[in-house]
């Protein structure tokens, strides 16, 4: 989801976007805030109240092992629900990518259980595979 797509955003909001779709990886939000200290950011709480609305929107995912965020990379993810990442340890790289068997298998299991399932984020952590070639 864009900025263009997303109307209602406020001017904070599409700046945090900006900076993080921009990054093309994952920013904490203190990496966020200086990077948009000359757009008049200046405390943490700005940019967590961005980061707060761009994650209910669907168009941010908080990875919760690196306490950071990530701009979302496909479309719908406010839908879905669901958000996978495999997160290399070596250089850094995240990929998000939709766990549909994973997901069936969970959400067979929270229906069994009487369990109300709200959203699901997966954080698998490695080596990519540019890593994992021997030089």
């Amino acid at each position: 989801m864009s900025v263009e797509t997303h109307p209602d955003l406020t001017k904070n909001q599409a700046l945090v976007f900006g900076s993080l779709s921009d990054a093309g990886g994952p920013l904490t939000a203190y990496a966020i805030l200086d990077l948009l200290r000359d757009s008049g950011f200046r405390a943490p709480l700005q940019v967590y109240r961005a980061l707060d609305k761009l994650v209910e929107y669907g168009m941010v995912h908080r990875l919760e092992s690196l306490n950071a965020f990530v701009a979302c990379s496909h479309k719908g993810c406010s839908s879905h629900g669901t958000a996978a990442f495999a997160i290399c340890e070596k250089c850094g790289v995240v990929s998000e990518f939709t766990p549909d068997k994973a997901m069936s298998l969970l959400r067979d299991w929270t229906k069994s259980e009487g369990f109300q399932l709200s959203r699901t984020t997966i954080e698998l952590r490695g080596t990519c595979r540019q890593c994992a070639v021997p030089n």
